[in-house]
């Protein structure tokens, strides 16, 4: 429960922040977009559809999105994607600032933590590593885990943001390597006997030249542990635009699992394990409940609106979530509870690979 003081120190930050965010949004999103792309970044073809469009259900932020499918390769894109300056724009206060607090409740909730253990178990017998990066580690949650499972394994993590700065100070990981994986990955080449990339390659903006950098710094042997979303499950028809893994607008490709295996093989990898069922985390329905609501009710405060809620829109928004909450617990629970079928009929919602390097 959020006590008046937290409310009121919210308030400030968000009040100091508005004038920046508004210098930002004085000339439009315009120049947070690069040009519309004609063909398939993956496989060149000019045979494009429209998949979705829709806005920033995460944040609120300005912006209106769309990702494209290739007609001939299955590959899913955002186009116009975001410029440098936009993505900093749109990833600005949803990890850190603003947004940490929330953050690190759902990436370190039990249930997170559960699934993190899982995952690493799966793992034990294929590998016995000595040195492993975690890319796109975030706070490090998931090196903590895997940590429980690999006693003996050096963790170390890469990402962007402060998180994994935090993620060494508060011991769930040894390193911290902050930056961009592509361009760090020659000054640690050969250095590490598994990388993982837990839903990281659809922030990025070429994803086979982070294939490229996982073999680079994979010793020989070395072993490639990839989740993404899997833009072909069912589920992404059937909620459309209100289906959490579209993430718009942060996620920039979305590839079918045959293509990413096909890349893989490309770059110097054998895909050894593929996996579906394990993947799907059951939120689908719920998630798309929450955004629907969301979207219906009276907007809550953030500096990239113009103005403070009114006292109004902070009372009906409150009003409206308490009297959603049975039906956002019902259909939570209706997740859990078609789980096990829809790991089974395509409706998984995500896939992970696993890839030895040659």
């Amino acid at each position: 429960m959020t006590t008046r003081a937290e409310k009121a120190e919210t308030a400030e930050k968000i009040a100091a922040l508005r004038p920046l965010y508004q210098k930002d949004l004085a000339t439009g999103t315009e120049r947070f977009f690069a040009p519309r792309r004609t063909a398939c970044p993956w496989c060149a073809s000019d045979r494009l559809r429209e998949r979705v469009r829709t806005t920033d259900l995460i944040q609120h932020k300005p912006g209106t999105f769309v990702i494209d499918r290739c007609r001939t390769c299955g590959h899913h894109f955002q186009n116009p994607h975001l410029t440098d300056e936009g993505l900093e724009f749109y990833y600005r206060d949803c990890y850190d600032g603003l947004g940490a607090e929330t953050a690190q409740s759902i990436f370190g909730a039990p249930s997170s933590l559960k699934r993190h253990r899982a995952v690493a178990r799966s793992l034990q017998p294929f590998a016995s590593p000595e040195r492993w990066l975690d890319v796109g580690t975030g706070y490090g949650y998931f090196p903590q885990m895997a940590g429980e499972v690999f006693p003996d394994t050096v963790f170390e993590g890469l990402d962007q943001g402060e998180g994994v700065e935090i993620a060494v100070r508060e011991g769930r990981i040894e390193r911290a390597l902050r930056g961009s994986f592509t361009e760090l990955a020659p000054s640690l080449a050969g250095v590490y006997d598994v990388v993982s990339m837990h839903h990281y390659l659809e922030h990025t903006p070429d994803p086979r030249a982070q294939l490229v950098a996982a073999h680079t710094v994979l010793r020989a042997n070395g072993l490639l542990h990839i989740e993404v979303p899997d833009p072909e499950s069912a589920y992404a028809g059937l909620l459309g635009r209100w289906w959490l893994p579209w993430f718009q607008p942060q996620h920039l490709h979305m590839m079918p699992a045959r293509n990413l295996r096909q890349a893989l093989e490309e770059c110097g990898f054998t895909v050894v394990a593929t996996e579906r069922s394990a993947a799907h985390r059951p939120v689908d329905l719920c998630v798309a409940l929450l955004f629907l609501l969301s979207r219906l009710m009276p907007r809550g405060d953030a500096p990239w609106h113009p103005r403070p809620a009114s006292t109004a829109a902070r009372i009906g928004r409150e009003v409206m979530r308490k009297a959603a909450l049975p039906a956002v617990t019902t259909a939570y629970g209706l997740d859990l509870l078609l789980s096990p079928l829809v790991r089974r009929i395509g409706f998984s919602n995500a896939y992970q690979l696993l890839a030895r390097r040659n």
